[in-house]
């Protein structure tokens, strides 16, 4: 996540949720919004990361913290992804990159020596008055919620 630097305002978007509804992060202003970017809805490290926070919504609901996950899956799988698991963050829908691509999420990876184009898992947490508050890019899904619960105390 190079593109964005702590202070930054974040970039604003406009994307479909999982119940097919428009959700656009300027409207959250005035509460802080914990964004992460995930591979791919149903594969097992999304998976985990995903329950990990439907496990601990309280703790980021006590501390006013709004959870959005955003993948470059369809609304379809989304909704399904949820139904399936009974998953409680903001579900959002980016085929087109429209806030994956300004955050940063998107770039080259490397994986088993093949280099390709694909989806970097990072999360960022956005301020009450819309500024980039901390970034952690290129992280593992194992444990990166209880990370993160460590580092905003």
């Amino acid at each position: 996540m190079t593109q964005l630097s702590v202070g930054d305002t974040a970039p604003d978007f406009t994307l479909q949720s999982d119940k097919g509804t428009p959700i656009t992060l300027s409207d959250f202003r005035g509460k802080s919004v914990l964004i992460y970017f995930y591979p791919q809805a149903g594969t097992p490290a999304c998976n985990d990361q995903n329950l990990a926070f439907t496990e601990n919504a309280q703790w980021f609901s006590d501390r006013d913290i709004i959870v959005v996950g955003i993948s470059p899956d369809s609304v379809d799988k989304l909704s399904d992804f949820r139904r399936k698991h009974g998953l409680s963050p903001v579900l959002l829908s980016d085929i087109d990159h429209k806030a994956i691509g300004p955050f940063g999420a998107w770039g080259e990876k490397k994986n088993y020596g093949r280099t390709y184009q694909g989806l970097i898992r990072s999360t960022v947490l956005i301020g009450p008055d819309g500024k980039i508050a901390q970034i952690w890019p290129n992280i593992r899904a194992k444990g990166h919620v209880e990370r993160l619960m460590k580092a905003l105390g």
